[in-house]
């Protein structure tokens, strides 16, 4: 059965942390689904703007996989700012979060995500992840995110996928995909787009 994972895109979002899971994903042969959390057309964070019109809207997705019992198999947060901060701000994106991670779905954050949406829903509360170097001290306030910070370009640990940048996207992009598939389809994609 094919595999599959939405991307939460709002406005402000890192555009290599989005395009390098959604580009990589597709070539592994698994179904990516674009979700904005506000109109279907965001704004991403770099170049002064670029816009990018997503598959759909948050409320049109929770919609339908409601209403067609859809299951999914992953969901990536890139970072970016305010980008991650306003993925964290919406209570829909909260929701899946944690009803796709109650589900042991695969829950993938990069950048400022790990710290600045996932902890606050208590999802890597003593788990091992990594994040943007500092962002691992800047837990939003009130919140302790209890995860175990390693010094890492990419984490995995049981259902979470955490990396640190733009600059670690690809070996983020190939993570997901040897967890949804498999470690030879992983190398495949590497070496085609000449990772290593």
């Amino acid at each position: 059965m094919e595999k599959k994972a939405v991307v939460l895109l709002a406005d402000g979002f890192e555009d290599v942390e989005a395009i390098t899971p959604i580009d990589y994903l597709q070539r592994a042969g698994i179904e990516v689904t674009t979700v904005s959390i506000s109109q279907s057309q965001i704004v991403t964070s770099r170049w002064g703007g670029i816009k990018l019109l997503a598959n759909t809207t948050i409320a049109e997705f929770l919609n339908a996989t409601a209403k067609e019992k859809l299951e999914w198999d992953a969901v990536i947060c890139p970072g970016g700012m305010p980008g991650a901060a306003n993925l964290a701000a919406s209570q829909d994106v909260s929701g899946l979060l944690k009803k796709m991670s109650a589900n042991g779905k695969l829950i993938c954050a990069i950048c400022a995500a790990p710290v600045i949406v996932l902890s606050p829903l208590g999802l890597i509360k003593g788990k091992k992840f990594t994040c943007y170097p500092g962002m691992e001290e800047k837990a939003p306030e009130g919140v302790t995110h209890g995860g175990v910070w390693q010094n890492a370009r990419v984490v995995v640990d049981s259902n979470i996928i955490t990396s640190r940048a733009a600059g670690t996207t690809g070996e983020f992009a190939t993570a997901i995909i040897e967890k949804l598939l498999d470690k030879e389809t992983a190398k495949k994609i590497a070496d085609a787009v000449l990772l290593q």
